[in-house]
């Protein structure tokens, strides 16, 4: 064979006048295709997409929990709420679920619980003359609070919005189911509000309380609605030895491996739980596992070994998550987070005062070590238990809304007028439950469109 040259420049453009001669004749046969295609039919971008063929896989968007939570089990998710979920049938085109029909925006997606409070001009939505459900601690406008602007906030998740709580729809849903809320004195400050909140539809009857009135039960007969409150301050077995002001004769007997039955013993009457402990395990405690005090908080018994809070705290929660996610009933079950406390210039037992009337803004709360540790422990264990308990398992994650609220506070005002003798009088402040009605009434918006979403 012949050595092969470069091809002469005469014959370089013989070459691209025959290449631009096939190319003008291949666009003219495209173009002709197209000109019929339009006079005889719509173009395929029009058309509705054909079905999936059969035993085609579903797609889904993988969530941000799943993204960013790792192999270990100890991170920390953050809660979606409205995640978009593609989804691809054997009969429907690919579209978004929650995205409505005709619209081209998917619909509104965002963290329920990161957000910040904006005026609101329309007021509560319930009065202290319109409820009688409000206890006298909380009863903030009979007691004499002479300020109002506390009322007149909402939540607002950035992003999007929380409607008010609507009874009626509420209650409509929920015929011939019951709740439980469990937990300590917040839970019971939360019944509180949810009952006057429903009380605009049809005003509850009791229908128990234990002797100390802790746990109660009440019953809306229109609807066959039922709602429990069922006191477990420490969801774990507890013996506690103080009265209503805290004061203790003994230190708490606190047992770390046993649940409170008097929840658990319930557990299958429930379809909706909400639950939550809290600021108790920060008092005088010895601890008890397998039978035996293996250490205590404070205590007087200085030969048990001391264990921080959080080491009560984080077992507790454990062996509760054990419990709902291992239990054959699988009622809808609301982890509500840890609910911050607002004491300034000191404690409950030192003179801690909460005095402020506007909430904070985002960043001004300070650093709070305590309650941040507590928190992480909680979502913590929440997340750790939520690939067992599966979508039952949900996290009420309040404690930024209430954080950002130091204004929502009884304070004096737990008392009857208590600056009648005048304003050097010595009173006892509350900086831990909430005014009614007030923030806490937020809690149950949120509630209510996590219900209307699932």
């Amino acid at each position: 064979m012949g050595t092969e040259w470069p091809p002469t420049p005469a014959q370089q453009r013989k070459a691209v006048v025959s290449a631009g001669s096939a190319l003008k004749l291949v666009l003219f046969v495209i173009l002709a295709g197209l000109a019929l295609r339009l006079l005889v039919g719509p173009p395929a971008y029009l058309l509705p997409p054909t079905a999936a063929p059969e035993g085609a896989a579903r797609l889904f968007a993988v969530p941000e929990r799943e993204r960013t939570a790792g192999g270990g089990g100890g991170g920390i998710p953050s809660v979606e709420t409205d995640d978009a979920v593609f989804t691809l049938t054997d009969s429907e085109p690919l579209t978004a679920l929650g995205k409505k029909e005709g619209s081209t925006k998917p619909e509104e997606s965002c963290d329920l619980f990161h957000g910040e409070w904006v005026p609101n001009s329309s007021g509560p939505a319930y009065t202290n003359a319109s409820c009688r459900f409000i206890e006298s601690p909380q009863n903030c406008m009979t007691n004499g609070r002479p300020d109002t602007d506390y009322l007149n906030w909402r939540w607002k998740p950035y992003g999007c919005e929380v409607s008010p709580f609507d009874g009626k729809k509420f209650l409509d849903g929920m015929k011939g189911k019951h709740w439980a809320l469990i937990g300590d004195s917040i839970l019971r400050n939360h019944v509180q509000s949810l009952l006057c909140l429903l009380s605009k539809v049809e005003d509850a009857t009791e229908v128990y309380h234990d002797d100390t009135f802790r746990s109660r039960r009440w019953h809306f007969p229109s609807y066959n609605f039922t709602i429990s409150l069922v006191w477990a301050p420490f969801l774990v077995k507890a013996k506690i030895f103080e009265d209503d002001d805290g004061v203790s004769t003994a230190d708490l007997q606190l047992h770390l491996d046993v649940l409170e039955t008097d929840w658990t013993s319930q557990w299958e009457k429930f379809d909706y739980a909400v639950i939550s402990t809290g600021q108790w395990f920060f008092k005088t405690a010895v601890y008890w596992e397998n039978g035996a005090a293996i250490g205590c908080h404070s205590c007087q018994n200085k030969t048990l070994e001391e264990r921080p809070p959080e080491y009560s705290f984080r077992r507790a929660l454990r062996v509760a998550f054990q419990f709902i996610t291992s239990s054959p009933h699988k009622p809808v079950v609301f982890y509500r987070t840890w609910a911050p406390s607002h004491f300034e210039n000191g404690e409950w037992f030192s003179g801690g005062t909460c005095n402020r009337t506007a909430p904070f803004k985002p960043g001004e709360a300070g650093d709070r070590e305590w309650d941040n540790s507590m928190w992480r422990i909680e979502r913590e264990e929440f997340h750790n238990a939520v690939p067992i308990g599966g979508d039952r398992l949900k996290l009420l994650d309040t404690f930024e809304l209430s954080l950002l609220r130091p204004d929502g506070h009884p304070g004096p005002y737990r008392a009857y007028h208590p600056y009648e003798k005048g304003v050097t009088a010595k009173v006892q402040n509350d900086c831990l439950h909430w005014c009614l009605p007030g923030p806490i009434d937020a809690w149950n918006d949120v509630i209510m469109k996590m219900v209307a979403k699932d």
